[in-house]
């Protein structure tokens, strides 16, 4: 079985550290439908950041959550907002499948570090649209090596890395960044699984074309599989 065939069978074998603070005792998840389906989500919304962040935080609180989790394998009209997800020939298809599941929250809200890692590579990745501050960690399971994708993050979170650092399960390593740092969105982090990064540094897409998704989801497995967080979340019904 090649390297990479392993990985899912190996993560399903793991627990790993929360990469958010959720008590799955107390907190509630809402779980976001971004595709077609959602009517709530005119263009109106989408394209202000602000009514955008209004209405992420009026449906976390009218549901008591904590956090809203989804986006896996989902596609996304949303994208349309910004030009980074455009081919750069018009007449091209554009990219609107998203490869990480989005955890929706408050500003500053922590992130942690599911297992031990190094510090792959990061960077700022300012476009509208984009991901703003990004962190790319790798680890090692079983011998099996894979990389994890960190984006919306602060500025801060990536002020004092360097390439290679230790990092420990657990450890805080960054926190949700407000719309000027993340990219232009509500606050948010996307968490996604890569097994090849190939020559990608402080960067990878987070969204592909649909006609390119079995290569992409091939190599971005479901996020869940360390998050553990959909099971519990609430479908959100708009």
């Amino acid at each position: 079985m090649k390297m990479d065939e392993r990985l899912i069978p190996i993560l399903q074998r793991h627990r790993f550290h929360s990469v958010v603070s959720f008590d799955r005792q107390k907190d509630k998840l809402l779980r976001f439908d971004f595709t077609s389906n959602n009517r709530e989500l005119s263009a109106s919304i989408l394209d202000d950041t602000q009514r955008f962040t209004r209405y992420i935080n009026d449906k976390l609180n009218a549901s008591h959550a904590k956090f809203g989790v989804g986006g896996y394998n989902e596609y996304r009209e949303l994208y349309s907002r910004s030009r980074v997800f455009d081919s750069a020939h018009n007449d091209e298809e554009p990219r609107r499948l998203h490869l990480g599941i989005d955890i929706w929250g408050k500003a500053y809200n922590r992130v942690m570090s599911p297992l031990d890692a190094i510090v792959h590579s990061f960077g700022f990745n300012n476009k509208y649209g984009d991901y703003g501050a990004t962190l790319l960690l790798t680890h090692n399971l079983e011998g099996c090596s894979f990389h994890t994708l960190y984006g919306h993050l602060s500025l801060n979170s990536i002020k004092n890395l360097r390439e290679g650092g230790n990092i420990k399960s657990g450890d805080v390593i960054g926190e949700f960044g407000i719309p000027m740092e993340n990219g232009q969105w509500p606050p948010h982090l996307h968490f996604q699984i890569i097994k090849e990064l190939g020559e990608w540094k402080g960067d990878y897409p987070g969204v592909c074309k649909y006609s390119e998704g079995d290569i992409y989801l091939n190599n971005c497995p479901d996020p869940d599989l360390i998050l553990g967080m959909m099971d519990y979340a609430r479908q959100l019904l708009p």
